[in-house]
């Protein structure tokens, strides 16, 4: 590679590690404010990282990811059909081996030190320690809080006093995340090792990238969206979110629906369904019409999964109600963004909040059935999951930013400012107070629509610019 291009990357990534030492010193002073503008300067270098890596012809001496042979009869290599609409981009700055070591050495640096600090911006960690604890002591999670008596042997000085909500909900996980807090803690029950564990699934996320990139004919460099991105780099190795096992479980549905493996397409999406149920919206993209397997083995994983919890009956579904009320997903419907700006600009004062569910979920069957409808082919399932998972993101307005943190797997693989901006303004959530019940006031408002207004533009911007390129393909 030549010299002085490789610079700008470099300094990027210098960057970014500068960066992200300075937000470690803004948690340990307790400063949520002056962390939030380090994020969102990080995401300013990150976007510059960007158009230095990503811009045709910036390095000499780049390789796609798609010209190196495949091995061990995983699909791809040499012989792989580019997504529609894709060319292999021979010309891209970052394609050679060195450039994805650059790529992957400030990644790691990042994450090392943000894994070593005590986690600041959710204490969500700590109930999956003792969740894994109660599992290996032969205990239904789903059956007591942890406050409860008979579970009063497994307190501690460590994990205990630090569980949210720990005076009246039962845990929310669902079963495949239970199993993972289980695995983990069978190793070492202490948060580092859950962090841990969570950095090892964004690397297999990072693994299964790389080969969906050399499938698409695109350049391994593309993995700068997710490698540098700064949202996983808080919420997993700082955090330590169950979330990356769900980007992980997510890019192995799509590998392996474009590998024609309807079978582990299957499992895959469950898995990601019982780690948090919000991947299911994926389905419709993943589903090839006339085809039984996928959605058996999920349908199966569903229910066996779930089987060794029934003992508790209704409560197997853990918090989950009452975490919906808390956020005001449920009656008044005032957690909803959306629901909330057409109320502020509509006059819908004797309008019930029951509407906006039926509007909302209107909105999404129909996105499900033209997703569900279109020709199979190569890439289908990629842009179909990113507009349902756009879609369902903007229409529930998650109030904390690691639920956006999967759409970054979906920016690697289709170019979409849309969902660069999501993922990157979603730090601005953490400048609004969060209480056990959510409150809707002007202040809120104005964060959300900071975030959500921006996107709708851009999005409606990505999507017409796919239009000449649908053109394209049929003529």
């Amino acid at each position: 590679m030549s010299g002085r291009p490789f610079l700008g990357p470099l300094g990027c990534g210098l960057v970014l590690m500068v960066l992200t030492a300075s937000g470690l010193y803004a948690q340990a002073n307790d400063d949520i404010e002056w962390f939030v503008a380090l994020a969102l300067a990080q995401g300013a270098v990150y976007l510059v990282a960007l158009g230095l890596v990503l811009r045709p012809g910036g390095w000499r001496h780049s390789t796609p990811l798609s010209v190196i042979p495949a091995k061990a009869g995983i699909p791809g290599g040499s012989g792989s059909r580019p997504w529609p609409g894709r060319q292999a981009e021979g010309g891209s700055p970052l394609g050679d081996r060195w450039s994805l070591a650059l790529i992957v050495v400030v990644a790691a640096a990042m994450r090392i030190a943000v894994i070593a600090a005590p986690p600041y911006l959710s204490s969500d960690i700590y109930r999956y320690v003792w969740d894994g604890r109660v599992l290996a002591a032969g205990i239904n999670p789903y059956r007591y809080i942890p406050v409860d008596p008979h579970l009063a042997p497994l307190r501690d000085a460590a994990i205990f006093p630090q569980i949210n909500r720990s005076n009246y909900a039962p845990t929310i996980y669902p079963p495949a995340a239970e199993a993972i807090f289980f695995a983990v803690t069978r190793l070492s029950e202490s948060v580092w090792a859950m962090k841990l564990a969570m950095v090892l699934f964004e690397a297999i996320a990072a693994l299964l990238l790389l080969r969906l990139l050399a499938l698409a004919g695109l350049p391994a460099a593309r993995i700068i969206v997710y490698a540098w991105h700064p949202l996983p780099l808080w919420e997993f190795a700082g955090s330590g979110h169950i979330d990356a096992a769900i980007v992980a479980f997510a890019a192995l549905a799509l590998w392996s629906r474009r590998s024609f493996s309807g079978g582990l397409t299957g499992l895959a999406l469950a898995a990601g369904t019982l780690t948090k149920f919000y991947p299911a919206v994926m389905f419709p993209a993943l589903w090839q019409r006339w085809e039984w397997r996928m959605p058996a083995v999920f349908l199966a994983a569903m229910v066996l999964a779930y089987l060794p919890f029934l003992g508790v009956g209704p409560r197997v579904f853990g918090f989950l109600s009452g975490y919906m009320a808390e956020e005001g997903f449920t009656a008044g419907g005032a957690g909803f963004y959306t629901w909330s700006l057409a109320k502020a600009a509509l006059p819908l004062g004797g309008v019930p909040d029951i509407a906006y569910f039926g509007i909302a979920a209107g909105l999404l069957a129909a996105l499900a059935l033209y997703v569900g409808s279109r020709r199979t082919g190569p890439g289908r399932e990629v842009f179909g999951g990113a507009l349902l998972a756009g879609a369902f993101v903007f229409l529930l307005s998650p109030h904390y930013p690691w639920y956006f943190a999967w759409l970054i797997l979906f920016a690697c693989l289709i170019p979409s400012a849309a969902l660069l901006w999501l993922t990157l303004a979603s730090f601005l959530l953490y400048l609004v107070p969060v209480g056990s019940q959510l409150v809707r006031d002007h202040h809120r408002f104005l964060v959300e629509s900071a975030i959500y207004v921006p996107f709708l533009a851009l999005a409606a911007t990505d999507l017409w610019r796919r239009r000449p390129k649908k053109a394209a393909e049929k003529s």
